[in-house]
């Protein structure tokens, strides 16, 4: 069956595509270039079939700047294409000259081979929400920079707000207003700063009412909804998490979307040493972001205050569960790693990949078990079921596993 597929790689750029066609048999690579426009694809996808000769043809490229929209130009064209990650492309150490015709090739040819690992490509509406978690994201950092351009300039001036309070707070807000300057030039920098500070904290006031109109679409409710019984993890954070994932059926273990995230410690084994290093930070930076800094919240003591409550209310028993037990094994967690001396930033990373985990357990429908051993949603209904038989050996050994969510059962395990 593979004999008679034909092989397209394609270098894409912004203007152009660099295409290596591999036609089945001994007959040699056809490469050429086109615009890279909807209709030139068109006009390929016609060529390669005539090519083909009514055969399959099966073309990639890397994914890039391009996004997915050449994708499902091919697509439309009658080709299929797959998006492949960049960074997993295998790479001979000895190359050292680099064309985009002997990329395509290069695609062409590892395609052909079955070694390329294919990124999932999301819908144009999935899409269009990521890429609006991300606009907010822009806005968000150049707010940072406006306010250290200001605090910054404010210390050249030699006016340092008090160390032990926050800054910008209501507090450095009023110090800031009452400052007055002599000098009229340094009184135009401060109002110019202050009014790009204001439109920044408009716009990102704007861009979180769209979050939340993202969040009652109904591909997201659940899972926002779900993902917010979390602590540390509101709104934004949850949408972030699902528009950049869009499926977490892509991933059969909390393993493999803590590697897709990056959170895995790096690891160089040769012979008879072994060497593990720092994360990875491979994969999708910006849930690994949003993730850290919701692992933050988990060096306080356990608690449920008013606006985490508000967020549970009407949701899944299942799913409740889960959060509590990884509000009370996370914050356990930080401060026994915090005993033995280890570094803070180091421990919120280890708090960010056990915190994957569960949410994996939270928002998984099928409610499989976990392949490390992590408990299912089912079994932890099934342990609330009343009317489960006892006499279930499934459901009698997770019974014994799962911690009671009562206080007099945390203190005495505390005791023990």
């Amino acid at each position: 069956m593979e004999g008679s597929i034909t092989w397209v790689g394609i270098d894409a750029h912004k203007k152009t595509l660099a295409v290596a066609v591999l036609a089945p048999g001994n007959r040699p690579v056809e490469e050429f270039t086109i615009d890279n426009n909807e209709q030139a694809i068109k006009k390929l996808g016609r060529r390669l079939a005539r090519t083909a000769k009514g055969q399959e043809v099966r073309a990639c490229y890397e994914a890039g700047t391009c996004g997915y929209t050449l994708q499902r130009r091919f697509e439309a064209a009658g080709v299929v294409c797959e998006v492949i990650a960049p960074s997993l492309i295998p790479r001979k150490p000895g190359e050292r000259i680099k064309t985009d015709r002997r990329d395509a090739r290069k695609l062409g040819e590892l395609l052909r081979a079955g070694v390329l690992t294919a990124v999932s490509p999301p819908s144009p509406e999935q899409e269009a929400v990521r890429d609006l978690c991300r606009c907010r994201e822009d806005v968000r950092a150049d707010l940072a920079r406006c306010r250290h351009r200001l605090v910054k300039m404010l210390v050249r001036r030699g006016l340092v707000f008090d160390a032990h309070q926050r800054l910008w707070s209501v507090a450095h807000r009023r110090w800031i207003e009452e400052l007055v300057f002599d000098n009229e030039t340094d009184r135009v920098i401060v109002a110019e700063y202050k009014l790009a500070i204001e439109q920044l904290e408009r716009r990102l006031r704007a861009m979180d009412a769209e979050l939340e109109k993202a969040a009652q679409l109904p591909l997201y409710r659940d899972h926002v909804a779900w993902l917010r019984c979390f602590r540390g993890i509101d709104t934004t954070v949850a949408m972030i998490f699902v528009a950049e994932l869009h499926g977490i059926e892509r991933f059969d273990s909390p393993r493999a979307l803590a590697a897709y995230l990056g959170l895995v410690p790096s690891l160089y084994a040769s012979g008879e040493s072994e060497r593990r290093g720092k994360i990875t930070k491979t994969g999708n930076g910006h849930i690994r972001r949003a993730l850290v800094q919701a692992c933050w919240q988990y060096r306080h003591r356990p608690g449920v205050g008013a606006n985490l409550r508000r967020r549970r209310e009407g949701q899944p028993e299942r799913v409740l569960t889960i959060a509590e037990q990884a509000e009370r094994r996370l914050t356990s967690r930080y401060l026994r790693l915090k005993g033995r001396g280890k570094h803070t930033n180091k421990i919120v990373i280890a708090i960010a990949r056990e915190l994957v985990g569960f949410l994996w357990a939270a928002l998984r429908d099928d409610r499989d078990t976990a392949r490390h051993g992590a408990r299912s949603s089912t079994l932890i209904e099934g342990v609330k079921a009343s009317a489960a038989p006892r006499s279930s050996p499934r459901l009698r050994k997770t019974s014994t596993s799962i911690p009671s969510t009562s206080k007099i059962a945390v203190g005495q395990r505390r005791k023990a």
